[in-house]
């Protein structure tokens, strides 16, 4: 039974960050582990409405109201108990979403503040891993069915993991050296130190998944090798193909770089694997091109390698700090204004401005580049940039980063090997039944619903399993927490 009077006696209160001239001298994560009694306070706060409206912005299904007032009570075991029977990484979940589930609290109506439900999330799992309450699960006998995962991200992992515990001999296969696909190498140290991957890896291993690293599917295995030696396939490999915009002036010029074409290489000097990066901000004026997540990423590595100055550039207006009532009534997903860690730790952001041009050294490097305000309209589907007369100006710039999206999964020999087209948004559609075009071959997360949340690669992954345990004639059901057509929210 909640306390139905938490709200009203406790504000909303997040653990403080590490300091940020500390921070910026390491990769840590920002946020340490926050005391007992914050959470527990916090948690108080859930009022374990009648209808929770935060199980509906969170395609997992999370059951928020069970584990809040689990933690008020101090009843660790039993929340990470409730949390693990719909999320497989409340890990990854708690440090990487953005939280649409808060964002449909009841709490926050009409301007209030909702529950932190990411940060009680994250500091179940937290304690639960320190308590030694995360453990491998007893599987059943083996069901003599073979599974192969394609991609090792949070969609493949969770699924991988959901077959394993069904009895299933599953096998992950990742064209990268480490398992964690994007989660290992494309986001920072600071937002996921990499131990948790592997301590939750070292779990699914004990269940009896198999990892096999350096191997890519379609070059290395050919597909047809792939289906002979398995019952099912799971096409999980993402949407890493990344937007350029090949037609602006200078886009050729050295020192003009795709985001990820920074992250990686840093992500694997910190892990240790190299001594330098061929893409580094020190010492040099920086310009990220895009407003969001990764864009954010590529600031917050660009402090720690020490940037001269930085300024993101994003093609919309600022947003407002609150939601707009009309525009996104509650409970849908607000557009606001959303200030990541790194935006705390330096650097301007730009509004409404476009670059015009990628400005020559007149020895084909970077030296600048030039905006200009703009309005943005959408008709029929397509962005119509109006560009304000005499807004032009130049920015300096050594290093520029182009953080503007992704346009869906990779072209790749594997796709036409089994015979598996993308769709216009670059995306591999699937049937009611989370299969492809292609009998007995199934795709899930970012593959198959474009560039999207942490939470949906799980919440798809968790379903794509049970379609392939119902396929392979597996008994009884697995969960499935949302179908291949479910859509957010905010949709």
């Amino acid at each position: 039974m909640a306390d139905a009077q938490g709200f009203l006696r406790y504000g909303r209160r997040l653990p403080s960050r590490r300091p940020v001239p500390v921070r910026i001298q390491d990769w840590r994560e920002v946020y340490p582990q926050a005391e007992d009694g914050l959470i527990r306070e916090q948690a108080t706060r859930c009022m374990d409405c009648g209808i929770p409206f935060c199980h509906d912005g969170c395609p997992l299904g999370n059951r928020i109201p069970d584990w809040n007032d689990l933690v008020r009570t101090g009843n660790w075991a039993a929340a990470i108990e409730s949390l693990h029977a719909t999320n497989n990484f409340p890990e990854f979940t708690g440090r990487l979403c953005p939280a649409p589930c808060e964002a449909a609290c009841v709490l926050g109506i009409a301007g209030g503040e909702p529950v932190t439900i990411k940060q009680v999330e994250v500091e179940i799992i937290n304690r639960a891993f320190d308590l030694g309450h995360v453990t491998p699960q007893a599987v059943p006998p083996p069901s003599g069915k073979s599974v192969a995962v394609v991609g090792s991200g949070p969609a493949g992992l969770a699924a991988a993991q959901q077959l394993a515990r069904a009895g299933h001999e599953v096998t992950v296969y990742e064209r990268d050296d480490a398992i964690g696909g994007l989660m290992r190498y494309g986001i920072p140290d600071f937002k996921l130190e990499k131990g948790h991957i592997d301590r939750r890896l070292d779990q699914m291993a004990a269940e009896g998944v198999r990892f096999r690293t350096s191997v890519n599917v379609g070059v290395d295995v050919t597909a047809e090798s792939l289906r002979a030696s398995h019952d099912a396939v799971l096409l999980a490999c993402g949407a890493l193909a990344s937007r350029d915009t090949p037609a602006t002036p200078g886009r050729q010029l050295r020192g003009v770089h795709l985001a990820m074409d920074h992250l990686v290489p840093a992500n694997r000097m910190v892990a240790g694997l190299q001594d330098s990066t061929p893409i580094d901000a020190a010492g040099k004026h920086v310009v990220i091109i895009g407003g969001g997540d990764t864009a954010a990423d590529c600031l917050g590595v660009a402090h720690r390698q020490g940037a001269a100055g930085i300024h993101q550039l994003d093609l919309y207006p600022q947003p407002p700090d609150a939601r707009d009532e009309e525009r996104d009534p509650w409970p849908t997903w607000p557009w606001i204004l959303r200030n990541y860690a790194a935006h705390e730790e330096g650097g301007g952001r730009v509004f409404a401005v476009a670059v015009r041009e990628f400005v020559d050294d007149g020895e084909g490097n970077v030296r600048a580049v030039r905006i200009a305000e703009v309005s943005v309209e959408k008709r029929d589907g397509q962005r119509i940039l109006t560009y304000v007369p005499g807004s032009e100006r130049e920015l300096p710039a050594d290093l520029v980063l182009l953080a503007i999206g992704f346009d869906g999964t990779e072209e790749q020999p594997l796709l036409e090997q089994l015979g598996v087209a993308r769709n216009r948004r670059g995306a591999i559609d699937s049937r009611s039944d989370w299969q492809t075009s292609t009998d007995g071959v199934f795709v899930a997360g970012d593959m198959h619903r474009g560039a999207s949340l942490i939470v949906w690669a799980i919440a798809e992954g968790r379903a794509a399993a049970a379609a392939i345990h119902s396929y392979v004639g597996g008994a009884g059901v697995l969960p499935a927490p949302v179908t291949p057509a479910a859509v957010a929210l905010s949709a």
